[in-house]
């Protein structure tokens, strides 16, 4: 009998059906991922155009990043209730309204408004991705499948100045906001024709966690206004910081004591952050999070440098990062099959000494350093950037199954958000700082800067030493083949524990 079966596919490569899910869902994608990088350049565009002051404008920024702190949770609940395609499918829809309105916007309110609108649809979109994604893939290959979820992330850096600065130099900044509407458009287009609806359970609908909700959400958003205020004030001691911070963190607190206590009676919290006692996620989310200091906060320096310290126009430093974000593509695969191969923790070590290496001639940078000489080291940083988003992002999912995939996305979304939230504000308080403190130079200013950055690489070296080592020591059975095991510890269908293969990864 055993000799008749057909052999059982290698795990280590992708199924074929997992490449046609990850296409139909990232072209919706790559809307969301281009508004993101294009709105960051034309802020200074915006103030002029619609006669608003830099605190009123930076809420185009602000309150997208706030809508997207309170729809990211949603995603889980969303996802019991709809099913991956209708909530797909919605929340592009929402995401497409908000940019057709965003594009027609009369004045700086509706404009923030319409962005308001946008991030709610976008933020369940980026977990919902990585979610629908990772389950059709089973477990199995995930590095090489993290290669396809991270693909957007590494386009748009790449082209998103680059449209961002071609439209604000030749056409009026609405253009922005159309270049979304083919994308969701074809998206939608694919997803109602090709996607394949999963049947949901029959029985009662699950109920939305509203004291979960009423606690995480307001908690995340107070968070990241809170951040967001940093940066504008260029520092941590302002009340508008200090006031926003301290709720956030109360709130977020009292969500994780009322979340363990719902899941320990086998309820179904907003975001099961029990998980956070898995090595796996923990450690992903630890990294991810910290990532924001060394990743997130070196990408507000470069374009700032290239515009304020060199002159360069919008369009010019969209045209200077792009080696990049070349780097950051040419790493993606080796990255992904270094991760299936030999484990994430190698993988990411080095992949942050090489982004800590390759800041550090930044450090030293000048008004007049040669332009090709930083753009072979911001090729060696992309690289090193590649090589670190895959490998954590993959062992986020290491012996979960289903359910559990869908709040692992919340939770390293969350910290990725946060944490880049948190890293951008600090490296601009330092940047502030630094220029206040030699007089108004520049180059200084930004020497001192990239050297924190290159310290927070360090840092991120050595928290990445806690990931999962070797496949072979963390490595758990697919999905599919996990539930009944689950059960056998845990009569409750509704609260289903790893397979016991998933305890080495702890």
């Amino acid at each position: 009998m055993a000799a008749a079966q057909a052999p059982a596919p290698s795990p280590n490569k992708i199924d074929p059906k997992v490449l046609k899910t990850s296409l139909i869902l990232i072209v919706g994608f790559m809307g969301v991922i281009f508004d993101t990088t294009i709105v960051s350049v034309a802020l200074h565009t915006l103030t002029a155009q619609l006669h608003a002051p830099v605190s009123t404008i930076q809420w185009v920024t602000t309150g997208y990043l706030l809508a997207l702190g309170i729809a990211v949770p949603l995603s889980t609940w969303g996802l019991r209730r709809f099913g991956g395609k209708r909530l797909w499918m919605a929340a592009l829809t929402v995401f497409l309204i908000g940019s057709i309105g965003s594009s027609l916007a009369w004045n700086v309110e509706s404009l923030i408004g319409w962005r308001v609108v946008q991030g709610l649809g976008g933020g369940i979109m980026f977990p919902l991705l990585t979610t629908l994604i990772m389950q059709a893939a089973g477990g199995k290959a995930l590095g090489r499948t993290i290669t396809i979820v991270a693909l957007p992330a590494l386009l748009g850096p790449i082209l998103g100045p680059l449209v961002g600065g071609a439209i604000l130099t030749h056409l009026s900044w609405r253009y922005m906001f159309w270049v979304n509407v083919p994308f969701c458009v074809a998206g939608l287009i694919l997803t109602a024709r090709y996607l394949p609806a999963v049947k949901l359970p029959s029985g009662p609908k699950p109920r939305l966690d509203l004291p979960g909700l009423a606690l995480l959400t307001p908690g995340v958003a107070a968070i990241i206004l809170g951040l967001s205020n940093a940066g504008t004030h260029a520092g941590f001691a302002h009340p508008s910081v200090i006031v926003p911070l301290a709720i956030g963190l109360a709130l977020t607190a009292a969500f994780t004591g009322y979340a363990l206590r719902l899941a320990r009676r086998h309820g179904q919290p907003l975001v099961d952050v029990s998980l956070l006692s898995l090595r796996p996620v923990a450690s992903a989310s630890a990294v991810l999070f910290f990532s924001g200091f060394s990743l997130y906060g070196a990408m507000l320096l470069l374009p700032l440098y290239y515009q304020e310290v060199r002159g360069a126009s919008a369009l010019a430093a969209g045209i200077m990062l792009v080696p990049q974000g070349v780097g950051t593509l040419l790493s993606r695969n080796v990255a992904g099959r270094l991760t299936d191969t030999i484990g994430a923790r190698p993988v990411a070590v080095v992949g942050f000494a090489i982004v800590a290496a390759a800041t550090v001639p930044f450090a030293f940078a000048g008004p007049h350093t040669s332009t090709w000489l930083l753009a072979l080291w911001q090729l060696i940083r992309g690289f090193g950037l590649g090589a670190v988003t895959i490998p954590v992002m993959a062992v986020a999912f290491l012996g979960l199954d289903k359910e559990q995939i869908a709040h692992s996305s919340v939770v390293t979304r969350m910290a990725q958000q946060v944490g880049g939230s948190f890293g951008t504000a600090v490296l601009a308080v330092i940047l502030s700082a630094a220029i206040t403190a030699h007089r108004g130079d520049l180059a200084t200013g930004f020497d001192i800067a990239f050297w924190w950055a290159t310290g927070f690489s360090v840092v991120a070296v050595l928290l990445s030493l806690w990931l999962p080592g070797s496949p072979r020591q963390a490595a758990v059975a697919p999905v599919q083949e996990q539930a009944p095991a689950a059960l056998s510890r845990d009569e409750d269908p509704g609260r289903a524990r790893p397979a016991p293969g998933a305890k080495s990864a702890r």
